[in-house]
């Protein structure tokens, strides 16, 4: 009877600790499966730049186009926009020939309010209006558009707080800045989590290199590119820029690209 009684322990015993192991080995590919299932894969970017404010960026599987001017010859071998970003109505952020150059019957056109009434032929009905704050979505990526404008008194009337956007495009948990004609006003400096940020710095229009670089630092974006900096007395420096940036170590990469490729030698 006592060998009887150990053998149906031993048996239990086994078969219990069977069936933990089993359980515990479940359990570990369900938390794996669970990780792997809420793991984000981040959209991939990459810009071409082709003249001052105008750039030609992939994000994710889109084709974007930003302030697109220059006529259809600026753009030879560029692939077509799926989305057009235009943040003002000056000349070196609007041309309505270049526009419909670009665009087609499938570009989706973001713009400020300003912009429509700025068009003159029937592109202003392609246009989707998005005004300062205001949140749009686009095939599974968010666009929000952020206010732009003048602080300094002698520069107010360049750019009114209401008429331009900046852009923050989000796609896969990545997120690009572009700010427009700026200065650094409170809601670029109060920005949050940005990876990729294209900020402006040309004199009398915009802002100096040294408030945009203290703009920059306050909201310490991943990765930071100086677009539109050719002013009223040329080029803005961008190596100083980088140096403020760098010095105040806030882990934020400076990445110089040639945004005026047709400067005279």
């Amino acid at each position: 009877m006592r060998t009887l009684v150990l053998t149906v322990l031993t048996a239990t015993l086994l078969f219990s600790c069977k069936n933990e192991n089993k359980s515990e080995s479940s359990s570990e590919l369900e938390e794996t499966a669970m990780v792997s299932d809420s793991t984000v894969v981040e959209a991939t970017f990459n810009i071409t730049p082709i003249e001052h404010a105008t750039a030609v960026f992939d994000f994710g599987d889109a084709v974007f186009y930003i302030d697109p001017v220059g006529g259809a010859s600026a753009f030879e071998g560029q692939p077509k926009p799926n989305v057009i970003l235009v943040t003002d109505i000056h000349g070196d952020h609007l041309n309505e020939e270049t526009l419909n150059a670009v665009a087609d019957s499938a570009t989706t056109i973001f713009a400020p309010q300003a912009v429509v009434d700025a068009l003159k032929t029937d592109l202003k009905n392609k246009v989707t209006v998005i005004a300062n704050d205001e949140v749009k979505a686009w095939d599974g990526y968010e666009l929000t558009a952020i206010p732009m404008y003048n602080l300094r008194e002698e520069a107010k009337q360049f750019h009114t707080k209401g008429r331009g956007n900046g852009y923050v495009i989000e796609k896969d948990g990545m997120r690009v800045y572009f700010s427009g004609d700026t200065e650094d006003i409170p809601e670029m400096r109060n920005l949050k989590d940005i990876d990729k940020a294209f900020v402006c710095m040309n004199l009398p229009y915009t802002m100096t290199v040294d408030r945009a670089a203290d703009g920059v630092i306050a909201f310490a974006p991943k990765e930071v590119y100086p677009y539109h900096f050719r002013g009223q007395d040329g080029l803005s420096d961008t190596d100083k820029f980088k140096s403020l940036v760098n010095a105040a170590g806030i882990d934020t990469e400076v990445i110089l690209l040639d945004w005026y490729p047709n400067k005279a030698e």
